[in-house]
């Protein structure tokens, strides 16, 4: 079997030396589709990663579309590829899997690493007919990424699948080795954020990225998943706006952003700033059941802040005290004539007016992953139930007797019954189409960055 496999990797590298791409950044009108398991129906990394062109990209309007179903393996991806991505039309379409694939308790059965070879070679055979279809789609630009970790090195009794993690590896080799060969994108979340969990366990044994079921990242490691795929789209190190200002040259220059100066005998400097960007808003509340990770929490082991919220002032040759940032005739905060020579990051400072604005984006944003995640809710229903049963998109009364007597018996179908018997009407989903359509406009509204009027003041 496992010569199988590696006969199958061999004939996909064989007469190309084609290097695996990173994917390009998003382009202004792309239609993104995420599509994968739970994780991805989670609906955390990719609404941050939309939520960073947002902010950074204004005047570029995208969309990112959620087609996570959980408990989905490549076949069952395969198996909606028409009606739940296609049907998207989309121009990007970023494909994962592996967590499932790899199965869970048959790693406790005395013929596991037959079994496993079994799951790769089905998970290979399976993503070989989705290849096949994003190939003939010339239109769609695929991005093929691995599964985020199961982090088998963690301290906890629970959910302990000894050879998971290798079987994972082995998924996410192949994925790189058909992206390589088919000159495609290829992200890699398994390596680096394992590289994490396993730098932090040396001191804090049962810390992880994931939650306490080792496979679902809380909002700390969707934070740091969607960094990993803003890293190889090649934006890290691009700022939100530099500002350098010599106070007693009364010179200025700027990137990702225009300043002009003010001459104010009562301030030390003024000046009238304009970013091209907004600084990417951190929440920090808990928003995950069962999971205590908060989006912050990511900040301790990734460098987030560095590569991608960098909102530098800097301004030199100001005399020995302290000074008063002001923007918009508003106190901000105090710093002394060493700090603004050396540069502050305003992005840091959550009372800035510009921060403030991006914390409405991102609270719109978050309205509109709500409500995309009931129709999620559906949709999971209608691959995981309805389609087996041939009731695909029926929701007559017959369909929801059939569903109800399933959930009597099932949990999964059962969690989602509370959406369902609601949203089985059109004119709700409708409703939650529009609202998603009306929070994306007003997003792409209220995200444009404003001239604010800075003042450095002195503090006497």
């Amino acid at each position: 079997m496992k010569k199988i496999i590696m006969g199958l990797i061999l004939a996909l590298s064989a007469g190309s030396e084609t290097q695996a791409q990173s994917p390009a950044v998003f382009k202004s009108g792309d239609r993104v589709v995420f599509a994968g398991n739970s994780i991805t129906e989670a609906g955390f990394y990719e609404s941050n990663i939309w939520l960073y062109y947002m902010t950074h990209f204004p005047d570029q309007r995208i969309t990112v579309f959620n087609a996570g179903i959980g408990g989905d393996v490549a076949g069952q991806i395969n198996n909606r590829f028409e009606e739940d991505v296609l049907a998207k039309k989309p121009s990007v379409v970023v494909l994962t899997f592996g967590m499932n694939d790899s199965g869970y308790f048959e790693f406790s059965a005395a013929d596991a690493d037959e079994t496993a070879k079994q799951r790769l070679e089905k998970s290979f055979q399976s993503f070989a007919l989705l290849q096949k279809k994003l190939l003939e789609n010339p239109g769609i630009k695929p991005v093929i990424m691995s599964s985020s970790p199961y982090d088998e090195t963690m301290k906890n009794k629970d959910n302990y699948f000894k050879g998971k993690s290798k079987l994972m590896e082995q998924i996410a080799t192949f994925q790189q080795t058909a992206a390589k060969t088919n000159g495609w994108a290829f992200v890699d979340l398994l390596r680096p954020m394992t590289e994490i969990n396993i730098r932090e366990q040396k001191s804090k044994p049962e810390y992880t990225l994931t939650g306490p079921d080792r496979i679902h990242p809380g909002r700390a490691g969707h934070l740091v998943m969607s960094a990993f795929f803003l890293e190889n789209q090649g934006l890290a190190g691009k700022p939100v706006a530099r500002i350098l200002i010599n106070a007693k040259a009364g010179t200025a220059e700027a990137e990702n952003a225009k300043v002009n100066l003010h001459k104010k005998a009562s301030a030390a400097v003024v000046f009238d700033y304009l970013a091209n960007a907004l600084p990417f808003p951190i929440d920090s509340v808990n928003a995950q059941w069962d999971n205590p990770q908060k989006q912050s929490d990511a900040l301790a082991v990734y460098p987030f802040i560095k590569n991608f919220n960098q909102e530098t002032l800097q301004v030199k040759n100001l005399k020995k005290g302290d000074y008063q940032l002001m923007i918009d005739g508003t106190k901000i905060s105090t710093f002394s004539a060493d700090s603004l020579s050396n540069g502050i990051n305003m992005a840091l400072l959550s009372n800035t007016p510009q921060y403030q604005q991006s914390l409405s984006v991102m609270y719109l944003n978050d309205l509109r992953a709500e409500l995309e995640k009931k129709l999620r809710d559906y949709y999971w229903l209608q691959f995981n139930f309805f389609k087996g049963e041939n009731l695909l998109y029926n929701d007559s009364q017959q369909a929801l007797e059939k569903v109800l007597a399933k959930a009597r018996t099932d949990v999964f179908v059962r969690s989602k019954m509370g959406t369902y018997q609601t949203a089985r009407f059109p004119e709700v989903r409708e409703m939650w189409e529009r609202n998603i359509q009306q929070l994306s406009d007003r997003i792409y509204q209220i995200n444009k960055p404003t001239s604010h009027l800075i003042e450095i003041v002195a503090v006497k």
